[in-house]
């Protein structure tokens, strides 16, 4: 599904089926930890201790460091976005809970996304109850949800206007560009999400193109062959 925000003009194939996020979910998930700063539930400067039974394979580097290392939680988002860090994305949901996740995405009208548990199992929240999203793994949306999140996020209001700018500038860092963003001209900015699974591709951002900024959310899964390359 894709949406240029300026001229209000969309398109969609199958944009209300339900997918598998992969990593995608992590901006969701993001955006309950800005709810729960606002609200002073915890703080970004809220320490975190990574211990040898939370680090978590995959995408990421705190795997890397040595255990007991102290970050706090500002760090844990950002490296969640920006290198879509899997242990930071189990350590966050540790902080904030997935069930808070996706009560605040009710909140929004974006029933159709849930942060269902942490990478590699266990926090698993009570949407993960349900067999049919069980098997969705880490998290399911639709295309549409998800642009309609990007969406309103540019437009100022999740959280507050101040926090949907950090949101997005934090996406903007982000540091997978091998999907919507892998031929865009520097000129040509981004802000995006991307998932993976061995048999799925997702990326999710707006395009802030002299057309107009089009966000935008495109997932593949049943890929007949499991090939990590662009």
């Amino acid at each position: 599904y894709a949406k240029n925000l300026d001229t209000g003009k969309d398109f969609g194939i199958r944009s209300d089926e339900q997918v598998r996020t992969a990593s995608t979910i992590k901006l969701p998930i993001m955006t309950e930890v800005f709810r729960q700063v606002a609200q002073g539930k915890v703080s970004w400067d809220d320490e975190i201790i990574l211990t040898k039974e939370k680090k978590q394979g995959g995408s990421g580097i705190l795997f890397e460091l040595s255990d007991n290392t102290k970050i706090d939680l500002r760090t844990a988002v950002n490296l969640m976005i920006v290198v879509s860090d899997n242990t930071a994305t189990n350590l966050v949901l540790d902080k904030i809970g997935a069930d808070n996740v996706n009560n605040f995405l009710d909140t929004l009208g974006l029933n159709q996304t849930r942060s269902l548990r942490k990478i590699g199992g266990g926090g698993d929240s009570k949407a993960n109850s349900d067999p049919r999203l069980r098997l969705f793994g880490i998290g399911v949306s639709s295309p549409r949800n998800m642009v309609k999140l990007l969406e309103m996020l540019e437009n100022g209001q999740i959280v507050s206007k101040e926090a949907s700018t950090e949101m997005l500038n934090i996406l903007k860092r982000q540091q997978y560009k091998d999907g919507i963003g892998r031929n865009l001209p520097d000129t040509v900015p981004s802000a995006s999400k991307s998932g993976a699974l061995d048999r799925l591709r997702s990326d999710v951002g707006i395009i802030y193109t002299r057309r107009g900024r089009i966000a935008m959310a495109i997932t593949v899964d049943d890929m007949p062959e499991v090939q990590y390359v662009p």
